[in-house]
């Protein structure tokens, strides 16, 4: 089995950042029965590519042979894509809340 990849901040080799993934993680937080992917677009102002390629990065699936950290899933209902988060994303939230309960 693969070995899974550590989330990095910024980098030139990596097209997500973790500005990014902090606030996809506490949008996902905020709605555990799931977001639909274009309310994620709107409310994190990215193009849809860029969340699908941040979803696949910190997802449970591999990408290029390296398996994603597993904190977010997507499920199909109906004609609408949901994201949400795992067990493994609630436990990294968990960890980025601050003293007052938001995430940093």
């Amino acid at each position: 089995m693969p070995p899974a990849r550590s989330i990095p901040a910024t980098s030139p080799h990596v097209s997500t950042d973790a500005a990014l993934i902090a606030a996809l993680l506490a949008q996902l937080a905020q709605a555990p029965e799931g977001a639909s992917l274009p309310r994620l677009c709107k409310r994190l102002d990215v193009r849809m590519s860029v969340l699908l390629r941040t979803l696949a990065w910190i997802g449970e699936e591999q990408v290029g042979g390296v398996r994603g950290p597993g904190w977010v899933c997507t499920r199909e209902e109906g004609a609408r894509t949901l994201a949400m988060l795992t067990a493994a994303g609630r436990t990294v939230v968990d960890g980025l809340k601050t003293e007052n309960g938001d995430i940093a």
